[in-house]
């Protein structure tokens, strides 16, 4: 079934309003979740959503909770999100990088003890708005094994680059993970296989099953060895960054909580050469799309390029939603 964007949003807020959330606030981080599911990321929008009513049920967020300023270093500044409503959070990190991208050329915003913070490419996207560079990541809870081993101990750490470029922005927003948590659940939920292996079963093997692998929590690092090493240096610099936990301390808490994040934006304006840039990345993804087909009628795409197109299909004819999930919704 479809639902209209601004029905899919109001209703988010009436249900975050119940839950004490203050008028505005509650609008914001339903346009939030609202925003992920318009562009295609379904597991991040609105399927996230009854998790999250459940995080402030368990009293892992506090819905009257605000980011608070704890200081400043050159062009960083740390923040305490005081494990408030990670969404709401979030906007207000990247937002003030971007301030501090406008003042120095490059702004770098440090959150600690916050919640998690749904779709990230929202905030790439932020910073695109205002002709910045983004860049930004979050370490978890322990969910996934290092390379070489079987138990959880580093997290899939999700990262995103964002780039302008005119009306189509590069937008790349990935975990360290062959698949994300959401889109895992996703698969299991539909009874679905995995289009290629995603972690491993309980007798060691690759499967495709996404229940096995969330059962066992053993996902496949994308790159192996590689996205392994990569989730580990992004948890570490996220917990230097913001003055927070890492993924080891993040996972005494019985549930994900009190992570560490980092917001960047490089402003463009700042930049004596940035017309030519913006010249490099038109010139640079037009040559890729040059690249010969692997399949026929399926030439390669940069990251982000059909988000766009996403958006309108899904602003005209409404937003894709599971039944039962907008049901349960519409329940509470």
């Amino acid at each position: 079934m479809r639902i209209p964007y601004d029905e899919m949003k109001r209703e988010l807020t009436r249900v975050l309003k119940k839950h004490g959330v203050e008028a505005g606030r509650a609008e914001r981080s339903a346009e939030l979740f609202a925003d992920a599911s318009r562009d295609g990321i379904y597991t991040h929008g609105l399927n996230r959503f009854p998790a999250f009513i459940r995080a402030i049920g368990d009293g892992d967020v506090d819905v009257h909770a605000r980011a608070s300023f704890e200081e400043k270093i050159g062009v960083m500044e740390r923040w305490n999100g005081n494990r408030g409503i990670g969404n709401l959070n979030a906007s207000a990190a990247m937002e003030r990088a971007v301030a501090l991208a406008k003042e120095y050329g490059i702004g770098v915003v440090g959150l600690k003890n916050t919640n998690h913070w749904m779709r990230p490419g929202n905030y790439g996207l932020m910073a695109v708005e205002k002709n910045c560079i983004g860049i930004l990541w979050t370490n978890t809870l322990p969910n996934m094994p290092p390379w070489g081993g079987r138990d959880a101990r580093l997290g899939n750490n999700p990262i995103v680059f964002a780039v302008p470029n005119g009306g189509e922005p590069v937008l790349l927003d990935i975990a360290m993970s062959m698949f994300a948590y959401g889109k895992l659940e996703t698969y299991a939920r539909q009874g679905r296989e995995l289009p290629m292996d995603g972690g491993f079963d309980k007798n060691q093997q690759p499967t495709r099953d996404a229940a096995e692998i969330i059962e066992t929590q053993q996902i496949l690092p994308f790159g192996f060895w590689k996205g392994s090493g990569l989730a580990l240096m992004l948890d570490l610099v996220a917990a230097a960054i913001s003055g927070g936990l890492t993924t080891r301390e993040v996972g005494e808490y019985p549930r994900e909580t009190a992570v560490s994040q980092v917001f960047i934006a490089i402003d463009l304006e700042s930049l004596p050469n940035r017309d030519l840039y913006l010249e490099q990345v038109k010139a640079t993804l037009a040559d890729l799309q040059t690249s010969t087909p692997r399949e026929e009628g399926r030439p390669p795409a940069y990251p982000g390029q059909h988000m766009m197109a996403v958006r309108r299909e899904n602003m005209k004819r409404g937003i894709p939603v599971e039944e039962s999930i907008w049901d349960k919704i519409k329940a509470m």
